[in-house]
């Protein structure tokens, strides 16, 4: 195993890279797909030094002494933000843990895993399976293809371009706004306590949908579809083209939006 200590700007190459894990407390992180040999550029270090490990194509990054076990008492007493940037092969996959670290991540093609606690992230042509759980922090996204699961207390996400074969969305108070195209048989899943919701899909869209508020508003501009008011729910449901997709949302609170794409707008 290689192993290096980094308390100082400094570039290292790899001879390959098969899975890429880093951990960052503060700073900034970004992670891009690269057909040229693996390669890490740190650009800054503050506190607590880098710590890099890379064993049988297995690279990872984090911070020297960085125990998840009490991190919030660990984090009292020492300071660390680095900015780094990661070159990897576009088939690897990647698992990214911030604290209120920010990460951009572009160009990948395999499984993509996120945990942040405010710290905002980008994705750029990122495709393949993506997982993104945050406290505060916004995910934000576009020209994706491949299946989206998303999970916030108070973040939000943000999906613009692209086309998803499954998108799962929960969220307490954040909001979720996507612009997208469905896969055929798609299925789209989002529930929210108080959080906005607003989807602007294809005219061409082809999927059952059920959209549903207790004591938000519901509103479509699709037309095929139909609206039904009761006292404790709010509800939009019918079928866009065959059907062979699925739509559904859900909020206690919050308003839901499903807008129609014009089809001269499509991609």
């Amino acid at each position: 195993m290689s192993r290096w200590t980094i308390d100082e700007p400094m570039t290292l190459g790899f001879d390959g890279v098969v899975a890429l894990k880093a951990t960052l407390v503060a700073g900034n992180v970004s992670i891009l797909a690269s057909d040229d040999s693996p390669s890490l550029h740190v650009s800054a270090v503050e506190g607590q030094p880098l710590l890099v490990t890379h064993e049988a194509g297995m690279l990872n990054i984090t911070h020297e002494n960085l125990m998840w076990e009490g991190v919030l008492k660990w984090l009292r007493s020492m300071r660390c933000d680095a900015d780094v940037t990661v070159t990897v092969p576009r088939d690897c996959p990647v698992t990214i843990n911030l604290i209120t670290a920010a990460a951009v991540i572009a160009g990948l093609s395999a499984r993509t895993s996120i945990k942040s606690g405010s710290g905002d992230v980008t994705l750029d042509g990122v495709t393949g399976k993506i997982e993104a759980n945050t406290v505060s922090g916004v995910i934000e996204a576009q020209g994706l293809d491949g299946a989206v699961s998303f999970n916030s207390v108070s973040g939000d996400l943000a999906l613009a371009g692209g086309s998803v074969t499954a998108l799962t969305a929960s969220t307490v108070s954040g909001r979720v706004a996507a612009d997208i195209d469905l896969a055929t048989g798609s299925k789209v899943r989002v529930g929210t306590v108080s959080g906005e919701v607003a989807l602007r899909l294809p005219e061409s869209t082809s999927a059952e949908v059920t959209l549903s508020a207790a004591a938000g508003r519901v509103d479509t501009s699709f037309p095929e579809l139909r609206r039904t008011d009761r006292a404790l729910t709010k509800t939009v449901t019918g079928k866009l083209g065959e059907g062979a997709g699925q739509v559904t949302v859900n909020t206690v609170s919050g308003s839901i939006t499903l807008l129609s794409r014009p089809r001269e707008d499509d991609s």
